[in-house]
C-alpha cells in the first residue's frame, strides 16, 4: 500500500495569466502558497485482471478490467486519465491490476486547485508504486498534460506546480509550456503575520472552473482591449505583492490584492456575482483591508487581508453571511509519497 499526498494553495496574485493562450502570447506571473489543506491518493491491490477507482469523498467508485487503452469517459475521469498516461508511459504499456483510492480536504470547485492537485497526488503514488525517478517539474508536467491534454480540461498550469513544490512561489510561464518556479524566501515572523491577517472563507457554493476559463480564453483571442488590459494588471500585481511580501507590508499586501480582484473582473462577466459582492462588502465594511475570489471565480473559497486587531470583528461579519470562516496556515512541503 502507498499513500500520497499533495497540499492545495491559494492564489495571492496574477491567476489567469497562466493559461493559453495569455502565457503563450505574453507570458505569464502567478504569486501562489500552499496550505494545510490536501488531497490524498492511496494505491492498493486489486482482483487479478481489474484496477479499482474509488473517490471516497464522492462516494463514487468504478470496477474496470485492466486495460492501457481504459476509456477516458466516466465519472472519475482524473483516476482514469492518470491511469491509462501513466501505463502507456512508464509501464511498457502493460496493464496493473490496482486500485486508487483518492480523497480531498475540500470540494470539487472550491478555488483551491483541487482537481489538479488530486492528479499530483495520484501520480506521486504511482510514482512511488513503480520507483519512477521523476523531480519536481516533471511530475508537475506531467500532471498538467493528462488533465489539460489527455483529458481535455481548461485550465492554466499554477496548480500542478504549487502541489508539486510546495511554499510560497513566483512562478513564471512562457511560450511552448516552459515554467520557471521561484520558491520566495520569506522571513517566518513576515509568513506568521500574513497567516494572522488572513482570512479564508468558504461561500458554500463550487463552481465550474472550465466555464470561467473557457470565457476569459475566448475574451483573449478575441482581443477585448480592456480584457486585455485587466490581464497586463494582474499580471503585474503578482510581482507587486511579492515586493510587499517579501518586505514585510501586509497592508500593501492587502491593497493590491483588492485591485487585482476588481481587474479579475473585469476579465470575465462570470467572475463574481451578487452573493460574492454581497460578502466582500461585508467583510471590507467589518475591516478587512480588501479580498479577492481564490481560482478563477464564480465561487468556491473568498481570502480577505485585514490588520489581525480586526479579524474578530470581520469573523463575526462573516457568520452571518451564509458560509463559514476555514483555519489556514502555510505550508512549505510539497506533494510527498509513502510506504504503508
Amino acid at each position: 500500500m502507498i499513500r500520497a499526498r499533495a497540499p492545495l494553495r491559494l492564489g495571492l496574485g496574477g491567476g489567469g495569466t497562466d493559461v493559453s493562450p495569455y502565457c503563450d502570447t505574453f507570458g505569464g506571473s502567478v504569486l501562489n502558497a500552499t496550505i494545510s489543506m490536501y488531497a490524498y491518493a492511496t494505491v492498493g491491490p486489486a482482483p487479478e485482471g481489474k484496477v479499482i477507482f474509488r473517490a471516497v469523498d464522492l462516494g463514487i467508485e468504478e470496477e474496470l478490467d485492466a486495460s492501457v487503452d481504459i476509456p477516458l469517459e466516466g465519472k472519475l475521469q482524473l483516476h482514469r486519465g492518470v491511469y491509462r498516461r501513466i501505463m502507456h508511459e512508464f509501464n511498457g504499456g502493460e496493464a496493473l491490476s490496482l486500485s486508487i483510492i483518492t480523497a480531498s480536504d475540500v470540494p470539487a470547485g472550491s478555488g483551491l486547485g483541487s482537481s489538479s492537485t488530486m492528479v499530483v497526488a495520484m501520480v506521486e503514488a504511482l510514482k512511488e508504486r513503480l520507483m519512477l525517478p521523476l523531480g519536481e517539474y516533471e511530475v508537475a508536467r506531467l500532471a498538467y498534460w493528462i488533465e489539460r491534454h489527455d483529458i481535455g480540461l481548461k485550465g492554466g498550469k499554477q496548480d500542478q506546480y504549487a502541489a508539486t513544490f510546495g511554499g510560497i512561489n513566483f512562478m513564471e510561464f512562457f511560450p511552448e509550456e516552459r515554467v520557471i518556479v521561484n520558491p520566495l524566501r520569506i522571513r517566518s515572523a513576515i509568513m506568521a503575520e500574513l497567516e494572522a491577517s488572513l482570512i479564508l472563507y468558504f461561500t458554500g457554493a463550487s463552481r465550474d472552473s472550465a466555464r470561467i476559463i473557457e470565457d476569459q480564453s475566448n475574451v483573449i483571442r478575441d482581443g477585448k482591449v480592456g480584457s486585455l488590459e485587466a490581464m497586463h494588471k494582474l499580471k503585474h500585481d503578482a510581482v507587486r505583492i511579492k515586493e510587499h511580501l517579501l518586505n514585510g507590508n501586509i497592508r500593501g499586501v492587502g491593497k493590491v490584492l483588492g485591485e487585482s480582484w476588481q481587474a479579475k473582473k473585469q476579465t470575465s462577466n462570470v467572475i463574481s456575482n451578487s452573493e460574492i459582492e454581497s460578502v466582500y462588502d461585508l467583510a471590507v465594511s467589518a475591516g478587512a483591508y480588501a479580498g479577492k475570489v481564490s481560482g478563477a471565480g464564480g465561487g468556491g473559497f473568498m481570502m480577505f487581508i485585514s490588520d489581525a486587531t480586526h479579524r474578530p470583528s470581520v469573523l463575526r461579519a462573516l457568520s452571518r453571511a451564509g458560509g463559514y470562516v476555514v483555519p489556514c496556515h502555510f505550508t512549505t512541503e510539497g506533494s510527498i509519497a509513502w510506504r504503508i
